[in-house]
């Protein structure tokens, strides 16, 4: 964990922000897979990590605001539990770490809401994202499962928001540990890469690196043939000389920062014509979009950047005719680019994502574009330095897509639907990368990953 000045600094900011009332910040529980006593591998609540740094089960942090005290509930362990799992600190020994000097049991801590609310004092709580917050929630304040939504604080998650959102240099340190072993991840898997392995033997040796370097993955891997699904998980097919894989995957630090890197890899080592040209179309588009990122400039003005360069590309090919302007104005870009050109990242690979993407991407003034494509776009308003954001163009040919905007007419005008019909069975191609706003304009993190054609060729196994 960090010092413990950190955590104090960011639970001081905190309260003054709220301003009045009492923080409540439930950790998680573990979580069983299908029995007790067998349970996923422990995550903990990024916000709960963030603010009080203690990567434990069966803890809920604190902050009175109005009485400027702090405590963490939470019970020692048993001699039965000792039996399990050796002897470790206890509450008080490891809240000593983060600056927390009042601990309590966690039966204690009901008694303590109940008082706040017969003295009609605000109890601040964030959007749970596991059912048994939900049901703990209830518990400690006697709000029905399906109101929780309701008594949520809209003053607790912009004050996370704001604080989360601006990366300290001790963060962007633990970023780029998780980019660092992303790095291994990706370089493996294009060596790995060859005719006749399965998807899951590539996808199971990078698990193995970032498991070796003392981290995990940051979310399930997306390494696949068929590139075209935006989130596959699917690791069964056998690859064949002359397919192309999307590599989407990522590590975290051991302190859960995440990384998120994406690259495309051809099977056999050599992309074929028509793969180069798709895959510079979405190389040219990344690295305009890099060059955009900057302090004051919106993301869904980068975001109108990179669909202009895929189509202008794609009408150079003939997938596209007519203006340019005027077909990403039509919305013919989401036929070949279906999602948001990138997120925040940070605890959450997409950072806060659970709190609420109309608080983390957008303002009272930037609102979603409900449109398609459009709509997936987590962010969309002025970037500050601090932000950590991914930047992932991509083009899909998804078969069902287009057979239904061909049968609609769908953007006829702009879309050759012949010419499109050739590519078919091309997959898809998405490059990400991480990136640091800066002070005076961006930083891309970790080292080099290689993304040029050439680049990807030569580590590429052949």
């Amino acid at each position: 964990m960090f010092p413990a000045d950190v955590y104090l600094e960011r639970r001081k900011r905190l309260a003054q922000q709220v301003q009045t009332g009492v923080i409540l910040l439930p950790g998680h529980n573990e979580s069983p897979m299908n029995y007790p006593d067998n349970q996923y591998p422990f995550r903990q609540d990024s916000s709960f990590l963030y603010f009080f740094g203690l990567d434990s089960p069966g803890l809920v942090g604190v902050i009175d605001v109005d009485e400027g005290e702090e405590c963490v509930f939470g019970d020692d362990l048993t001699v039965d539990d000792i039996v399990w799992t050796g002897p470790l600190p206890t509450v008080a020994q490891r809240c000593h770490a983060i600056g927390v000097t009042q601990t309590a049991p966690f039966d204690q801590l009901q008694t303590i809401l109940s008082k706040a609310v017969d003295q009609s004092r605000s109890v601040h709580f964030l959007p749970p994202c596991r059912a048994d917050n939900v049901l703990e929630l209830q518990w400690l304040l006697g709000i029905a499962p399906d109101r929780i939504a309701v008594g949520v604080s809209e003053a607790l998650i912009r004050a996370v928001v704001a604080q989360r959102s601006v990366k300290s240099p001790e963060e962007i340190e633990q970023i780029e540990i998780a980019v660092g072993i992303t790095r291994e991840m990706h370089i493996l898997a294009m060596k790995m890469t060859a005719d006749g392995l399965y998807e899951m033997d590539v996808a199971g040796a990078m698990a193995g690196v970032a498991l070796s370097r003392g981290g995990r993955l940051a979310f399930p891997t997306i390494f696949s043939i068929h590139g075209e699904t935006l989130h596959n998980h699917y690791h069964g097919n056998k690859m064949s000389r002359g397919d192309i894989v999307v590599n989407d995957s990522g590590a975290e630090s051991s302190l859960h920062y995440a990384g998120d890197i994406t690259r495309t890899i051809p099977v056999g080592g050599k992309f074929s014509r028509r793969q180069k040209e798709i895959y510079a179309i979405v190389l040219d588009a990344q690295e305009k979009a890099i060059e955009a990122v900057r302090p004051g400039v919106e993301f869904r003005d980068v975001h109108l950047l990179a669909c202009t360069i895929l189509v202008s590309g794609l009408k150079d090919l003939g997938l596209i005719k007519g203006d340019v302007e005027e077909a990403v104005a039509a919305g013919a870009h989401t036929l070949f680019f279906q999602c948001g050109l990138g997120h925040m990242m940070g605890l959450d690979v997409h950072d806060m994502e659970g709190l609420g993407e109309q608080y983390v991407g957008y303002t009272d003034t930037i609102e979603r574009n409900p449109e398609f494509g459009w709509k997936s776009l987590r962010l969309a308003k002025a970037l500050e330095p601090g932000f950590v954001i991914t930047v992932e163009p991509g083009l899909y040919f998804i078969g069902e897509l287009i057979d239904r905007w061909r049968a609609a007419g769908k953007c006829a005008a702009f879309i050759d639907y012949d010419m499109v019909e050739r590519y078919r069975d091309f997959g898809g191609v998405r490059i990400e990368d991480d990136i640091l706003v800066t002070e005076g304009g961006h930083r891309v993190l970790g080292e080099e990953i290689p993304k040029t054609i050439e680049e990807v060729e030569d580590m590429s196994s052949g």
